[in-house]
């Protein structure tokens, strides 16, 4: 690797030496650059094979070190927002020899996970979830008596969510200990770091400044009759003064004790920071500036593309080929804008993923019609709602995992009052390494019992272009849900891509039988043509419904396929529990069907690990030999 991508080293490695925070301590304060040099290079040889968070790792490297040097862990509980973050975490607890494992199957996960590591204080995946975990295990450590500290380090983005102040004012009002560490790489108050914020934050995090400070108050408040007003006087022109040069009166207000910002790159610097807060009393937020991407310049330069990578090339930056072949997401994000061209009253809402979502390319064509409100799913779905109250048609899209934050307000603001929202739910179904914080497995189920909603989804490209543009002309409260990854390839004998405008509620027929008819939904319909054509090689002649809608559902088309045979198998990418194959249970007994057989194909009660999607969806048997396997089965009961 070269130099500026990471740094050579020439001298003895400390990192290799390191398996756990106790070797850590043992190394002089000046060895630790050299050792946030090696981990820089490590994090980075391992995420261009193995895919991953790369530029928000590279970006608390220091302040990791920092952390797990002058804090005891575990005792002292480190809790990541996200997780995003978390890879120099792991390397010095224990993981170092397993690191090359990273988000593979049968590997470490790439989040922190309770269970695979006792310095791992909370499973974590989806934003804001820090200060509010934190606040619990420091209130549960003051009920049982205990002294060990708590730290939660949550990033500026994650900030953008309710959640996040939900914790703050809490931990306020409780005035328990706690330190909230906010990892700013934004760089927007960048110019705050400098020598005189850095001196005042030396003052003020001080021993000798903080008990000067609290004797003085308390001297102040036993004055007669003028104490409580002089103490009062004396704190508001602290604050004054302490505001003119940095930004802390927000979390002062909430009760918090605010220190920075700083540079949280500079490794002396934090951790006399960190020496001082750590024998300070009550709620403490720590503001530090970091550089997303650091030691590594492709990811400096485009920190957002290097947010979550596959593999890529060290020396360029640049991805692995993956093909030529379309994504759902390059489908839904052209269709859109093509459709918004036609139509002023289309807008476009994310919570923070223009780019994962598609949804860049609008942005760039509608600048005044996107709205990305941060992350912030509930917002995004109640904004939306006012918008359709006053005739817009808000297209709000965001990741199916994500989209489980906002479950009341789909259900209150949007689908009660009846409001024409589209809901697309990107990365539905197994996503992949990301694991089971970030699978989209429940969305059927946690949809489909809503009043008022279609639940859609596309079995390729093409469907998803025409559902798109239907779902406005339909009106009212749709979602449609679509995999990670590319568009299905169509060599399969006689398929093609809908071009015709759908009805709603209807599915095809996509091949004739008459021994068994397997009815699949979005993914798994090509996996179930294929797997019909495989069983017709051996005389058994299965037919196969692309159902395309959950709800409603064609009863009509179903039951029809159904009493040729008397056998029925579901196939779906959902988790098996109130999802696609128990809609038409429940539709089979609405109609008073009895005597046939019927296997539901889905994710069994329980949270899928990360693995590559091929991999998983062979493993839970929705792949073409899994309904092979599976119609065999059911025709031999």
């Amino acid at each position: 690797m070269k130099s500026q991508e990471s740094g050579v080293r020439s001298q003895e490695s400390f990192l290799q030496n390191i398996n756990s925070p106790k070797d850590l301590k043992r190394l002089r304060p000046e060895d630790l650059s050299q050792l946030a040099s090696e981990l820089r290079e490590t994090i980075i040889s391992t995420v261009s094979k193995t895919g991953g968070h790369l530029a928000s790792s590279l970006g608390v490297v220091e302040l990791t070190v920092a952390l797990h040097y002058i804090f005891d862990t575990p005792s002292d509980k480190i809790i990541w927002d996200v997780g995003h973050q978390a890879y120099a975490h792991k390397l010095l607890t224990g993981r170092r020899d397993s690191f090359h494992t990273l988000r593979q199957e049968g590997g470490i996960s790439g989040f922190p996970k309770r269970e695979e590591s006792e310095y791992d204080s909370f499973d974590v995946g989806h934003s804001s979830t820090s200060i509010s975990a934190a606040l619990g295990m420091a209130k549960a450590r003051d009920l049982r008596g205990g002294k060990n500290k708590v730290i939660a380090v949550i990033g500026d983005g994650s900030m953008t969510a309710g959640l996040a102040f939900e914790g703050l004012n809490h931990a306020g009002h409780l005035d328990t200990d706690l330190i909230v560490i906010l990892n700013d790489n934004e760089m927007s108050i960048s110019q705050n770091v400098g020598g005189l914020s850095s001196y005042l934050n030396r003052i003020m995090t001080g021993y000798f400044y903080n008990k000067f400070r609290k004797e003085t108050e308390s001297f102040l408040k036993h004055i007669p009759k003028i104490g409580g007003s002089m103490a009062d006087l004396a704190r508001r022109a602290e604050e004054s003064f302490k505001n003119l040069i940095v930004p802390g009166m927000l979390f002062e207000e909430l009760g918090f004790k605010y220190f920075g910002p700083i540079d949280g790159h500079d490794l002396d610097f934090l951790m006399d920071t960190l020496n001082n807060i750590k024998i300070l009393n009550g709620p403490i937020l720590l503001h530090l500036v970091t550089k997303k991407g650091k030691g590594y310049k492709p990811a400096e330069e485009k920190p957002d593309e290097f947010h979550g990578v596959g593999s890529f090339d060290i020396a360029t930056g640049k991805a692995a080929k993956l093909g030529e072949k379309r994504s759902y997401t390059d489908i839904f994000g052209d269709r859109l804008s093509e459709l918004a061209r036609k139509d002023n009253d289309i807008l476009a809402i994310t919570a923070a993923m223009p780019q994962g979502t598609g949804l860049d390319r609008f942005e760039k064509e509608f600048p005044e019609r996107f709205f990305d409100v941060g992350i912030a799913e509930q917002h995004a779905l109640t904004f939306a709602a006012g918008l359709a109250c006053e005739g817009y048609k808000p297209v709000v899209v965001v990741y199916s995992t994500f989209m489980q934050r906002a479950y009341d307000q789909i259900l209150h603001d949007v689908c009660l009052q009846k409001l024409p929202v589209l809901i697309a739910l990107d990365r539905s179904g197994i996503v992949g390494a990301d694991g089971p914080t970030h699978h989209g497995l429940f969305d059927f189920s946690y949809l489909r019992h809503i009043p008022n909603m279609i639940v859609m989804a596309p079995k390729d490209g093409g469907e998803l272009s025409e559902m798109l543009k239907c779902a406005f002309s339909w009106g009212g409260s749709v979602s449609i849900r679509y995999p990670r990854g590319s568009v299905p390839d169509l060599k399969i004998k006689d398929k093609v891509e809908v071009t015709k405008e759908l009805e709603k509620g209807r599915g095809e027929t996509l091949k004739d039988g008459k021994d068994i008819c397997i009815v699949a939904i979005g993914s798994t319909v090509y996996p179930a043509l294929s797997a019909a054509d495989e069983l017709e090689k051996d005389g058994i002649n299965a037919s196969v419904i692309n159902a395309r809608f959950v709800k409603p559902l064609d009863a009509e088309l179903i039951l029809s396929e159904v009493h040729k045979s008397g056998k029925l198998l579901t196939v779906e990418e959902n988790v098996l529990q109130g999802g696609f194959g128990s809609a038409v249970l429940e539709m089979l007994e609405e109609n008073g069907v009895t005597g046939i057989k019927v296997k539901r194909l889905g994710i069994p009660d329980k949270f899928v690990e990360h693995g590559g999607q091929d991999t998983l969806r062979k493993r839970y048997g929705i792949d073409k030999e899994g309904i092979v396997k599976a119609v065999r089965e059911l025709l031999l009961r």
